[in-house]
């Protein structure tokens, strides 16, 4: 039956019904490819170790209760404006003196200027990480600088398709372009519906690497899970990247939960020269999925063999409120765990540039002057811990000689 009323034709018309933002499935040769993958079993994409992706139903009810309480609700805003430094073009005109510098745009959205080239991960510059315009997690923020204040990106990096690390608008600006995007196995459909051309696309499954500009990317794994659509079938990997250019390496986590992979994957691309760590949008109700501020350093010791060298950023907090902690809680977490791990934290505001090898990275404590106090007051240990973090000289980047990138080109709510 291929007339009208054949089923085929009636999913295709089911299909075209589909929001826009709710992406695409994968299918043809790039589902063939994804049942291929050792990381795909029983239809679904699987973790490095097991992780539960969502609250039971009664956990979920006691979850909605603390969300929604009103007390709790003011706390996990900025009762002021948050400070945001305006990046302009003239910020990023001059080169990085060191050939490396981070600039976090707010949520898990950095630009990373890498041994002369542009890598900009997880660009999300819409005004809320839903499908819909009307509704969903809204920015606490404004974005630091318009898209095109930015240059000229080489890569776009995406870590997976959940609403707050990929988003329709910031990629149809991009599509437009001549950067090339990095995606984990099977998102590639989304960013084609979205006008991606596939040759611009570098679509990885975990350990595989590409080559883009002299910049090696490599998928590495993550403890997370996917989903854009209403099915949600987990068609889609996650990842975190490590990135290698001729003098400066950096990884990024995107979501993840502690695991003990994190060794192995800086015993192999690593140490790294900065670190971006999530630490934010965690919750007991999710605890496998989204990582804790000491769970976070702990990861970035991992990274580094176990020392406190590099510096780490902080990412996946302050500007969309996706979990019942209070809103400066990642913050102040990551700077009492470095304090005590005696590694350098950069603390920039939201559009900030930074250099993870200059002798000193942003250490100011400017969330304060825009958080809710808490009962007890400001921990006064946390102010010792921001001047400790920022003592610490980063470390200097190993000879090139050390660094040649070589490689070979090849439901807890959605966050």
């Amino acid at each position: 039956m291929t007339g009208a009323g054949s089923p085929h034709s009636l999913r295709a018309r089911l299909r075209s019904l589909r929001p826009a933002a709710f992406g695409a499935d994968p299918a043809g040769e790039r589902m063939a490819r994804i049942r291929r993958s050792p990381n795909f079993a029983d239809g679904v994409f699987r973790n490095p170790v097991g992780a539960r992706t969502r609250p039971s139903g009664g956990s979920m009810v006691e979850f909605a209760k603390i969300y929604f309480e009103k007390e709790a609700r003011a706390r996990r805003t900025p009762v002021g404006h948050v400070p945001v430094h305006p990046t302009t073009v003239a910020d990023l005109a001059e080169p990085p003196a060191s050939g490396l510098r981070l600039t976090w745009m707010g949520h898990s959205s950095v630009l990373a200027e890498i041994d002369g080239r542009r890598i900009l991960f997880d660009p999300v510059w819409g005004e809320r990480c839903s499908p819909f315009a009307f509704v969903g997690p809204k920015r606490l923020h404004p974005v630091p600088a318009p898209l095109a204040a930015l240059g000229t990106v080489d890569v776009v990096v995406i870590s997976h398709d959940h609403y707050d690390h990929l988003d329709l608008p910031t990629i149809r600006a991009l599509a437009g372009t001549d950067t090339v995007f990095a995606v984990p196995l099977g998102v590639g459909a989304h960013l084609e519906r979205w006008g991606v051309a596939p040759d611009r696309l570098r679509e990885l499954d975990w350990n595989e690497s590409a080559e883009v500009h002299g910049i090696r990317l490599t998928a590495t794994p993550a403890r997370h899970f996917c989903g854009r659509g209403l099915r949600n079938q987990q068609h889609t990997l996650w990842a975190s990247w490590a990135v290698a250019g001729p003098e400066h390496r950096i990884y990024h986590s995107g979501d993840t939960g502690y695991f003990p992979g994190f060794a192995d994957i800086g015993a192999e691309h690593g140490p790294f020269d900065a670190t971006m760590i999530q630490i934010g949008a965690y919750s007991e109700y999710w605890p496998d999925i989204h990582m804790t501020p000491a769970e976070g350093m702990r990861a970035h010791l991992d990274l580094q063999g176990g020392t406190p060298s590099g510096v780490m950023l902080p990412i996946h907090w302050g500007t969309f409120n996706l979990a019942p902690h209070p809103w400066a809680e990642p913050a102040e977490g990551t700077v009492t765990a470095a304090s005590g791990a005696g590694a350098a934290v950069a603390l920039p505001r939201p559009g900030e540039p930074f250099e993870p090898t200059a002798a000193n990275v942003p250490s100011a404590l400017w969330w304060r002057a825009v958080a809710t106090t808490p009962a007890g007051g400001w921990t006064p240990a946390t102010d010792a811990a921001a001047a400790t973090a920022s003592a610490v000289t980063a470390p200097q980047a190993p000879p090139a000689a050390d660094k040649d990138p070589g490689g070979t080109p090849e439901a807890a709510p959605s966050r």
